[in-house]
């Protein structure tokens, strides 16, 4: 059956509007779509190809695990998921993990938690979750309410109530909303799809005392932040603030769907049997990958790497601006940086997105107002150097096509 690219709008729900190109086949950093044009990655799948496409580490795994067991359901447990926990508790705050299939269902798991554990300690009063404007954690109708995007949760019907949120990197605002009401705050410790915005550390200070004084729980979403992604296994490690709860997905699958929430054995009690589940979340396929993958991560040639990488970014990064003077400032850490507008360009990100589409090179937006890398955290030094050349062309065309 041959497809293409016009099949999308005639059997697809029309939720996404797609490249007009459709990729084949990947390997490393490097993807062909159908007319067999090669591009350079830098959106990773938007932070979730870690290791890039069909690592061969990651291609094993599929295949041993494939062909031993792939699916039971949470009425047994499996060997996979537990080695996958085990290796996750001892090397986070957490001493308990709860597998998911994805960023959102992570999320939907920590915000019952946290709302189940403020019942179980406090009494039903205390509901309250404040989260931030322009966050972003899921599309469930509870994440897609607590992150601070109302055209995301807008145009569905009654939301879940007792959600407030707050303007990120404002402490001062934080504590006008919070209160002895309040079960739990949640927030990116560095936000994604709100602009690559990387808070002072004196405020996520703040929210950890914030919500020790009022017995609130801190959960943080580090389903883009964390595997790796900023030179630290999670963001948390760069702060010196430990959370209550922490969601992963994106990368820990290495492009397998897998999710994982982690806590507290206080904090996990709250969840007994029968308050939370999943049909698919922990199956031996997923956890088998997700291992291997945490396995090729959690190693100082990888992580130290990406403190490297991401120098280079920003040394190519300035001498195109230098050149061309598009970008405000370039945000993020590690391999999540964020290239925002100038004023002179402001709105136009999905445009430069596009410009370098046409010149072989993926990448992504955050907002109408920032470009996105997202890519894998070994890309070779060499495919940075020629995606940046084909990022310039496609600013010079841009620039070129708006004047």
């Amino acid at each position: 059956m041959q497809v293409t690219r016009d099949t999308f709008n005639q059997v697809m729900v029309p939720n996404y509007n797609p490249a007009a190109m459709v990729p084949v086949r990947g390997e490393g950093s490097r993807v062909w779509d159908q007319e067999g044009i090669e591009y350079i990655d830098f959106a990773g799948g938007i932070a979730v190809n870690v290791l890039g496409h069909c690592h061969p580490e990651l291609v094993k795994a599929l295949a041993e695990q494939g062909s031993k067991l792939w699916h039971l359901s949470n009425v047994f447990t499996n060997e996979p998921a537990l080695q996958l926990a085990q290796k996750l508790t001892d090397a986070t705050f957490a001493d308990k993990v709860y597998f998911a299939n994805s960023g959102a269902e992570a999320n939907e798991a920590a915000l019952k938690l946290a709302r189940r554990y403020a019942l179980d300690h406090f009494g039903q009063e205390k509901d309250q979750i404040i989260a931030f404007a322009k966050g972003f954690h899921g599309r469930t109708f509870f994440t897609v309410t607590v992150g601070g995007q109302p055209a995301y949760s807008d145009g569905f019907g009654p939301k879940p109530g007792a959600i407030v949120h707050c303007e990120y990197n404002n402490l001062d605002a934080l504590k006008a909303l919070v209160s002895e009401r309040t079960c739990a705050i949640m927030m990116e410790p560095m936000q994604g799809e709100g602009g690559i915005i990387v808070p002072d550390v004196a405020f996520i200070k703040g929210v950890r005392a914030l919500c020790d004084e009022h017995n609130a729980l801190l959960i943080f979403d580090e389903v883009q932040s964390g595997m790796g992604r900023t030179g630290k296994l999670f963001d948390y490690m760069n702060t010196g603030v430990t959370p209550d709860i922490l969601t992963s997905a994106k990368s820990l699958g290495g492009g397998f769907p897998v999710g994982a929430m982690l806590t507290t054995d206080k904090v996990s009690a709250s969840l007994k049997p029968g308050t939370h589940g999943s049909t698919y979340g922990g199956n031996p396929l997923a956890c088998a990958i997700a291992e291997k993958v945490f396995d090729i991560v959690n190693t100082s040639e990888v992580l130290e790497g990406v403190l490297h990488k991401e120098a280079l970014f920003r040394e190519k990064l300035h001498a195109i601006n230098e050149k061309h003077h598009v970008f405000s400032e370039i945000r993020g850490k590690g391999m999540l940086l964020g290239c925002a507008l100038n004023d002179k360009y402001k709105g136009h990100a999905k445009d430069i997105m596009t410009a370098a589409t046409e010149q072989g090179l993926m990448c992504l937006i955050a907002g109408m107002d920032v470009v996105r890398f997202a890519p894998s955290l070994i890309i070779p030094d060499e495919d940075i150097i020629e995606g940046l050349e084909r990022f310039e062309r496609g600013i010079a065309k841009f620039i070129a096509n708006a004047e």
